[in-house]
C-alpha cells in the first residue's frame, strides 16, 4: 500500500502545486479586482487580472485589454492589438467591443478602412439597443450606397445567427 502512495499519489501532489507555482494566474484572475486597479490607476495590476480571463476568452476581460492598447494606459498604444481584443470580445457577442470594432474598420484603425465590415459591426450593435452604434452606423451609412447597405445588413443578419463567429 506504502508503494503505491508513493508511486502515484506524491507525484500526482507534486505536479499539481508546480503547476499552482509556474502556471499564468488564471486560477486567480479577478474582473472585479482588475476594474479596481484600473480605477485607482494601478494599471500592471489590472492587466495582471485581465490578462489571463481573456485568454480563456472572458469577453469583458477582453473588451478592458482592447481598450487599455486602444488608449495606450498601461501598456503601449497598439490599434492592431486593440482590434485583436475588440474582434475577439464582439465575437463573443459583447455589444460595446461590436460597436469599438466597427469603429475600428470606419476609421482604419489597427486595421484596413471598409466601411462594409465598418456597418456590418455597427448594425450589430444598434440591433442591441446601443445608442452609440446607432449613430455611428448612421454615420458610416452616409458614405454607402443603397445595395451596400442592403448587402452589409443582410451579412449582420446572418453573422447574428452564427452568433457572430466566422463573421467579417
Amino acid at each position: 500500500m506504502k508503494n503505491i502512495f508513493m508511486k502515484r499519489i506524491i507525484p500526482f501532489v507534486a505536479i499539481c502545486i508546480f503547476q499552482m507555482l509556474f502556471s499564468t494566474n488564471t486560477w486567480c484572475a479577478d474582473l472585479k479586482k482588475g476594474a479596481t486597479a484600473y480605477k485607482n490607476g494601478d494599471y500592471a495590476a489590472a492587466l495582471r487580472e485581465w490578462k489571463p480571463l481573456a485568454f480563456q476568452g472572458n469577453a469583458k476581460a477582453q473588451f478592458f485589454l482592447g481598450n487599455m492598447y486602444y488608449k495606450g494606459i498601461g501598456v503601449p498604444q497598439n490599434d492592431g492589438t486593440a482590434y485583436k481584443w475588440f474582434k475577439k470580445a464582439a465575437e463573443e457577442g459583447l455589444t460595446r467591443a461590436q460597436n469599438n470594432l466597427g469603429t475600428l474598420y470606419m476609421r482604419g484603425l489597427g486595421v484596413s478602412r471598409n466601411n462594409t465590415r465598418a456597418f456590418i459591426w455597427l448594425h450589430i450593435s444598434a440591433l442591441q439597443g446601443d445608442k452609440v452604434g446607432i449613430k455611428n452606423r448612421d454615420l458610416v451609412a452616409k458614405i454607402m450606397s443603397e445595395n451596400q447597405i442592403k448587402k452589409a445588413e443582410e451579412i449582420a443578419l446572418e453573422c447574428k445567427k452564427k452568433k457572430y463567429k466566422g463573421c467579417y
